[in-house]
């Protein structure tokens, strides 16, 4: 019998002890998908350092005279495989609310664990507390930068599933209130029509001459949407040029000469990771990574990019 003044002690304990195991399922779900190697390190380190919580956790809870749930990190396990299946049917900022909305209750309940670890007079489970309370803070800040990256058009640390996309643009799709700026688009690609109909042969041809045609009907699309956009813009649809040009900019077919770091082909890595550390416009570190991604897929400078893009969506959501 657990003297009376630790049972909420233990259960507690025991409460963060199944939340841990969901965390440390979903960290291992997130690794594959990371947007750089960095990133996966990351959450692979962060999945071995919740596994060790777990093993201070049960340890905590052994000295207290109670004894851990030895089910728990297979309901633990259950309970991530079904929140990885159920938001796979979610836009990707729901799928990492509901993340976030785990960490802010592990958070929660890590000050409570001290709040008893200190009433109780229980000094190595204060330790413990003030250990969860540091990690756990750490992953708040990290999955709100992740967020507000998102929210800045990304790429955030972590990729979307093809499902995620695929929802997240028929909720767009869903509540877009811009008809004119979608007359915009019928203007200009009916303009691309009439003065390039090449295109449109460029790409039925493509579509039966194997792997060759079908590189060459790529290059046709991107150079289609380049003249789509000057067309949209010539005809006045600016909103459209502009859609047309983050469209452009998000899958890295820019040319070399749009990009937003001047004669950006010609410098070399240290000086390319110098420029990107520069900028301060997310579209302008989303386009260098969309084609630094597309080309050459240097890994340094990709995630000096991304690192950048992070440091300006946490300044933004007040994170230090």
């Amino acid at each position: 019998m657990s003297h009376p003044d630790t049972t909420t002690l233990l259960a507690q304990l025991r409460a963060v002890l199944d939340l841990t195991n969901t965390e440390i399922q979903i960290a291992e779900t997130r690794v594959a998908q990371a947007r750089t190697e960095a990133v996966r390190r990351e959450l692979t380190q962060n999945a071995e350092n919740g596994r060790e919580r777990a093993e201070a956790i049960e340890t905590a809870i052994r000295d207290l005279g109670g004894f851990p749930d030895v089910i728990g990190p297979f309901f633990g396990r259950a309970a991530a495989a079904v929140k990885a299946l159920t938001e796979q049917a979610q836009p990707f900022d729901e799928a990492l609310l509901g993340d976030l909305a785990l960490e802010g209750q592990l958070l929660d309940r890590a000050r409570y664990l001290k709040a008893l670890a200190v009433a109780t007079r229980q000094p190595d489970v204060e330790s413990l507390a003030d250990r969860l309370i540091t990690a756990h803070s750490a992953t708040v800040d990290w999955l709100t930068t992740v967020l507000a990256e998102d929210a800045l058009g990304g790429p955030a640390a972590l990729r979307r599933t093809p499902l995620q996309i695929a929802t997240g643009l028929a909720v767009r799709v869903a509540n877009w209130p811009v008809i004119s700026s979608v007359r915009g688009i019928d203007r200009a690609l009916d303009a691309l029509r009439n003065t390039r109909p090449t295109v449109d042969e460029l790409f039925s041809r493509g579509a039966h001459a194997g792997e060759v045609a079908v590189k060459a009907a790529a290059a046709s699309r991107d150079a289609a949407l380049e003249t789509a956009e000057k067309v949209a813009r010539r005809e006045g649809a600016d909103g459209a040029a502009d859609a047309l040009h983050a469209m452009r900019s998000a899958t890295g077919v820019l040319a070399p000469e749009e990009l937003p770091v001047a004669g950006y082909d010609d410098l070399n890595l240290s000086e390319a990771v110098a420029a990107v550390k520069e900028l301060s416009d997310p579209a302008d570190l989303r386009a260098i990574i969309a084609y630094e991604e597309a080309h050459k897929a240097r890994q340094r400078l990709v995630s000096a990019a991304q690192t950048r893009l992070a440091a300006i969506a946490q300044e933004i959501v007040g994170i230090n």
